[in-house]
């Protein structure tokens, strides 16, 4: 017979205020902007891709020559004569024989330009030739094949200037080309070549693809964080350079003015959705802005801006602020009003770099933080807590927050859906009176209905913990199908086709039914649910060694039991050896080697390691069921510059805990694990290095919180079941009177937990709606299994 539980809400008792808890990140990952929300439809319209930026790019990249009917043509990439110094190369395409028209045609991006009958589109270019003055240049939208589907005609001059017209497409065609050709003599010079929708979203001219757009309004997200991530400060600290860091000075005013960018994710960035853009997408999307900084500090290659240098970087951060809200009086308020924008954007919030490192970041960030709270000293600065949930950079990141009084603390953390549940009491703890958490990056590893539904457990804790949560958002955003970077992603797009995943409908949920306050809830008699068959009181499982992007030779292997004392000789010596070939062709777990097995529950396993060449260092794996569930200790990761553990639980990866080391090659080092339990601890030489618990998941009755919506006066309540049963619930709300009640009900349920969202099927997995009407302040409710519910109670 199956027990009916209680979940209590007290609507009189309000806790925290929820703020702006809930929105989104963008990063210019997976062709994120360009190719994806910047509705730019050709590829390298400014002919500046480059090897710099991906080896195989160069400045023809995209595009492909035209000759017709008997046309002879030649083209080539000059730079002697450019629109602007910052865009420096064009194409120049010399006409040898005309016949029916020579140039070139642009492939876009994915298949190719997404053209929709009837729709028309913003054709502009920058051209200038050098004779045949009367002859003009011809724009056309075709299939592969060459069939027009829309053409206009232009007259070209001996100096560089811009040209617009708008062309409309006859047929619908996702793998089209966009020609631009002529006839007469002499030679063709080209660039900029850009074809926008017309329809953008807002209609806004260079604008926003507007089915990726509108997804992103959709979710009606608080703020919007931009524009990464680890793009902002991985690169080089002088401004002018390609592979610069992320310059926000650098993103605004014309974009034939706007510098080439070597994105990090390894392609091409034209910076068409810079600052302004994304200020005005905020406005457009009801957001907030948050923007992150660098601070001359890139913990990738570690290169540092000298203190004494700081300035220009400090005063970037000021500027920002003064160009976002500053009058038209100032000199950045000016410049803003100048480029089409009088009134301010109300910028609330700034970040100081991201995912940093290493005491150099948190040297410099004191000084950002002190130079923007003595001028704008409402800015709330959001300082950073390294990549990792915990270990050394995370604590070092919170002291600086505390000691510098930081109004947020940016966490990063992609784990999987064990340790989330594992971790759902993670910010109960958290003192009030600190900094409050910025959850900056999260997200389980996968898009199925099952990650989705561990989310929204997990958000609930980030609702109930609102004293000490402020902001969170999930990452990453956006993912072009063909350009996959990083997954999973919210929200996944080709050139012509959109959709939310399953995750997408959660944030979704919580967003819309945020609510203002926090009300207290409480639950009491639901039966304990079945727990997951893990064994709890110790990391049993085989022993291996590896190696990380190096040769590695393990001597001297021992296990010893802390029971009893015993020491036991696993092996004598390995030498085991990676390659950037073999981990391409092997598995994430990459080469190692078996040295034994355990099933004790205090134990160490200790040895000698020397790395012989390469460039990180030591891995050692303990607690091995098989691929899918492991702990693993890389010392020498990174980069060669972390210690990190990790666990793999049913197939997902998560990293527990980190810390700074560096291996170096001929030094022998004196590895050891020591296991307690659950508990791990790591040694080099003696030293302790990391110190974690590997928590095993403890599944709870139903995950809920509560809210009040300030402006209707209604009672929100979301309920998160994770079982695989139903479970019936008597829902009590206290103090509430009135004689009857209407409840709006939105669920996500009966689903199988592997199936996710797609092209074919976008709203598999959504939300579905339904209505109650009850009378008194108390109702009877089986919440499905696998199943997120939230409810809004009014009165009446």
């Amino acid at each position: 017979m199956s027990t009916t539980g209680t979940i209590s809400i007290y609507t009189k008792e309000q806790g925290a205020a929820l703020g702006d808890l809930f929105g989104i990140f963008f990063e210019d990952i997976n062709h994120a902007a360009d190719g994806g929300l910047y509705a730019e439809m050709v590829r390298n319209r400014s002919f500046e891709f480059d090897p710099i930026d991906r080896p195989d790019y160069d400045g023809l990249s995209a595009w492909e020559m035209v000759e017709l009917g008997g046309g002879k043509s030649s083209i080539r990439i000059e730079q002697a004569h450019p629109i602007h110094p910052r865009n420096p190369h064009y194409v120049a395409v010399e006409i040898i024989e005309p016949g029916d028209g020579v140039g070139i045609k642009n492939l876009g991006f994915n298949s190719g330009l997404p053209y929709r009958e009837d729709e028309t589109y913003t054709f502009s270019m920058y051209a200038r030739r050098s004779s045949s003055f009367d002859e003009p240049v011809t724009v056309r939208l075709e299939g592969i094949d060459g069939t027009v589907y829309g053409e206009t005609k232009v007259a070209v001059t001996s100096e560089w200037k811009k040209y617009e017209v708008a062309v409309a497409s006859s047929a619908t065609d996702f793998s089209g080309r966009l020609a631009v050709v002529t006839k007469g003599t002499g030679t063709l010079y080209l660039d900029m070549i850009s074809l926008f929708p017309t329809k953008t979203f807002r209609n806004r001219p260079g604008g926003m693809r507007e089915d990726i757009a509108t997804l992103l309004a959709d979710l009606k997200p608080k703020f919007m964080r931009f524009p990464g991530g680890c793009l902002i400060h991985d690169g080089s600290l002088n401004h002018q350079d390609r592979d610069s860091m992320y310059r926000w000075k650098n993103t605004i005013g014309p974009v034939e003015q706007r510098p080439p960018r070597k994105n990090n994710w390894r392609y091409h960035q034209t910076l068409g959705l810079g600052y302004l853009e994304y200020f005005q997408l905020c406005q457009d999307i009801g957001a907030k802005p948050i923007p992150i900084l660098p601070a001359g500090s890139d913990p990738h290659s570690q290169r540092y801006v000298p203190i004494d240098e700081l300035g220009p970087w400090i005063d970037d951060a000021l500027d920002l602020i003064e160009f976002a809200n500053g009058d038209v009086s100032t000199e950045w308020g000016s410049l803003r009003a100048l480029l089409g924008h009088p009134e301010p954007f109300n910028l609330a919030y700034i970040g100081i770099g991201n995912e940093e490192i290493g005491e150099p970041f948190f040297e410099r960030y004191t000084y950002f933080h002190q130079a923007i709270k003595a001028k704008y000293p409402d800015i709330k600065i959001i300082n950073s807590s390294g990549p990792f949930a915990a270990g050394g950079e995370y604590e070092r990141g919170w002291r600086s927050a505390r000691d510098n009084g930081s109004d947020f603390v940016d966490e990063h953390y992609y784990q999987s859906p064990d340790w989330l549940l594992a971790h759902y009491h993670r910010y109960d703890s958290f003192s009030a009176d600190d900094p409050k958490v910025f959850l900056g990056e999260y997200a389980s590893w996968g898009n199925t209905y099952y990650n989705a539904l561990v989310e929204a457990a997990f958000m609930t804790g980030l609702e109930k913990n609102a004293h000490a949560v402020g902001l969170a958002c999930y990452a990453p955003l956006l993912c072009n199908v063909d350009y996959v970077d990083w997954k999973p992603d919210l929200i996944w797009f080709n050139n012509h086709h959109v959709f939310g995943t399953a995750n997408y409908y959660v944030q979704q949920l919580f967003m819309h039914h945020q609510g203002d306050h926090l009300l207290r809830i409480e639950t009491e008699g639901f039966a304990a649910p079945a727990q997951p068959s893990i064994n709890l009181d110790r990391l049993d499982g085989k022993l291996l060694v590896g190696a990380n992007l190096c040769e590695a030779v393990y001597r001297d292997i021992r296990l010893i039991n802390h029971e009893t004392g015993e020491v036991k000789s696993m092996t004598d010596k390995v030498v085991i050896g990676e390659t950037e070939a073999d981990r391409r062709l092997s598995s994430e777990l990459g080469r190692n080697a078996v040295v034994g097995e355990t099933d004790l529950k205090t134990y160490s396993l200790r040895m000698k390691a020397t790395r012989t060449n390469g460039s990180r260092g030591f891995i050692m794996y303990f607690g091995y069921q098989d691929d899918a569930n492991y702990v693993m200790w890389e010392a020498g990761s990174h980069s060669n510059q972390e210690s990190m553990i990790h666990a793999g639980s049913n197939g997902y990866r998560g990293c527990l805990t980190q810390s700074l080391f560096s291996a170096e090659t001929g030094v022998e080092y004196d590895l050891e694990v020591r296991v307690d339990g659950r508990r791990i601890r790591t040694y080099i030489d003696g030293v302790l290095i990391n110190d974690t618990q590997h928590l095993a998941p403890v599944i709870e009755p139903l995950y809920c919180s509560s809210s009040m919506d300030a402006a209707t006066g209604e009672i929100i309540v979301k309920v998160v079941n994770v079982q695989g049963a139903d479970v019936q619930s008597q829902l009590q709300f206290a103090d509430l009177d009135a004689d009857h009640f209407s409840i709006d009900i939105y669920e996500m349920s009966g689903y199988e937990l592997d199936e996710t969202n797609s092209f074919e099927e976008p709203k598999k997995i959504a939300p579905k709606y339904k209505s109650l009407l009850t009378s008194g302040n108390q109702i009877s409710y089986e919440f499905p299994k696998h199943s997120v519910t939230v409810f809004r109670v009014r009165k009446g």
